[in-house]
């Protein structure tokens, strides 16, 4: 049975018992704002316990807690301005991204928008990612506010709308009256505790990883190609270049200098009278049978990599009959091909396949590369135990990696909504010392990024007109 039963279980069982505690507990849920909040004194002690036992602990990691913070801030904001510019100038990237930029964290989210690059994203993670980042996030607030002598109110639960949140709430008057420095401290910890733990679970991440999975194949991402001259292509589909008429093929055969090539291109013309260099993929059998996946056998050689590959390669001529073994994503399929030989090198056999290395710029393609270095992009991982629970359990820990840095990021935007939003605020009236320009630069600060995030939101969906 697919695990989706079961989470959708799981999820009508969580949803009956919420409706259950609102029909018994109803007196305890109070409206405030838009926020329906349920109040408890669950953790309290554990809070005024911890702020006692690590209090030297506590009060020398303050400092690292707004530095923190404030490379959080920046972060956020030069990703943010960063999206704004690739929206604004590149409307052809624009168009790949296909979720929106507004886009609530929600199960199911790869499925519902197909982003195939993205693992399943079930409601069990999302419970368990929510419950990791409140328990953490929140608790953090409130035990560097015992630490500066806040009172803690009380802990709980909440919802936006369908959404839900946890919250410790400490006594906002007092919290007023503390120093810049505690006050700095207390907005930050949440999402140092974020931080934190987005570098335990990224430690575990790795070392799950390399205990759970083995290399079993090479996956390639392109056919071998070339770089040609468009003005030395003779022919185009078996017809001189010269009285070629394009009409609506796409996909063209040419052929350079007695070689036959592959090209993606409808306006060859405009490109053979510029005389512009265009890449063409070689004819081989790996184009000509249109393979795509994971090679995992040449004959009997097992490949775990692109060094296996090459070392396999040594031992075949041009015109030798090889069986190749070829993940295609849900089973190995066998191809029984003849070798070609090298366009470089003749004597050299060709079955047509490579990898190209995708280059990621900015800080968000610095940090997935980040996330993925302990893997080769083009090894074809297997788990090495039970299949499914391994890559459960990967994904999982891999999802809590990624929402733990997102919300840490996320929530020290210098907006209203968030913790950020006072930690601007604060952080501009200590530097200015006149409140009244601390309010007007916050309140400039929060419909400057509500106005981005608009914008943001325009920009992708013109680009599908």
């Amino acid at each position: 049975m697919s695990f989706l039963v079961y989470d959708l279980t799981f999820l009508a069982i969580f949803v009956i018992a919420l409706v259950l505690l609102f029909i018994i507990k109803r007196k305890n849920f109070k409206w405030e704002g838009i926020l329906l909040l349920y109040r408890t004194k669950i953790g309290l002690d554990f809070i005024d316990k911890t702020s006692k036992k690590y209090r030297g602990l506590i009060g020398k990691s303050r400092y690292l807690v707004i530095i923190v913070g404030y490379l959080l801030m920046i972060s956020m904001l030069y990703l943010l301005f960063q999206l704004l510019y690739v929206f604004l100038k590149r409307p052809d990237i624009v168009r790949e991204i296909k979720i929106p930029p507004l886009t609530p964290l929600i199960p199911y989210l790869p499925s519902i928008f197909k982003l195939d690059f993205l693992p399943p994203f079930y409601f069990t993670y999302w419970i368990i990612a929510i419950a990791c980042i409140a328990l953490f996030h929140e608790f953090a607030h409130g035990i560097f506010a015992k630490y500066a002598g806040v009172k803690v109110k009380s802990t709980g639960f909440g919802f936006l709308g369908p959404f839900l949140a946890a919250f410790v709430e400490p006594d906002e008057k007092q919290m007023q009256k503390k120093s810049k420095l505690d006050q700095l401290a207390i907005l930050g910890a949440g999402t140092f505790a974020n931080s934190v733990i987005t570098v335990l679970t990224f430690i575990l991440l790795v070392l799950f990883f390399l205990v759970a999975f083995k290399a079993s194949g090479f996956i390639f991402n392109s056919y071998t190609y070339s770089y040609v001259n468009a003005s030395g292509i003779t022919s185009i589909n078996n017809m001189s270049a010269n009285s070629f008429i394009p009409g609506n093929n796409t996909i063209l055969n040419i052929t350079v200098d007695n070689r036959t090539f592959v090209v993606n291109a409808s306006n060859i013309s405009a490109y053979i009278n510029n005389g512009l260099i265009i890449r063409a993929y070689q004819d081989s059998p790996a184009l000509r049978l249109g393979i795509t996946g994971a090679i995992v056998k040449i004959n009997d050689y097992k490949i775990e990599s692109l060094s296996d590959m090459s070392n396999a390669m040594k031992n075949f001529k041009p015109g030798d009959n090889i069986t190749l073994k070829v993940f295609n994503g849900s089973s190995n399929v066998d191809y029984n091909i003849t070798l070609a030989r090298s366009y470089e090198n003749s004597s050299l056999p060709l079955i047509g396949v490579g990898f190209l290395k995708s280059q990621r710029a900015g800080l968000s393609g610095k940090f997935y590369s980040l996330i993925s270095s302990f893997k080769k992009p083009e090894v074809y991982y297997t788990p090495r135990f039970d299949g499914d629970f391994v890559v459960f359990i990967y994904n999982l820990i891999w999802w809590l990696v990624i929402i733990n840095f997102s919300v840490a990021l996320v929530n020290m935007l210098p907006l209203a909504l968030f913790d950020g939003g006072r930690f601007f605020y604060l952080t501009v009236f200590a530097i200015i010392k006149r409140e009244k320009v601390a309010k007007y630069a916050f309140t400039f600060a929060t419909y400057l990024i509500l106005l981005i995030f608009v914008l943001l939101m325009v920009f992708w969906g013109l680009a599908f007109m």
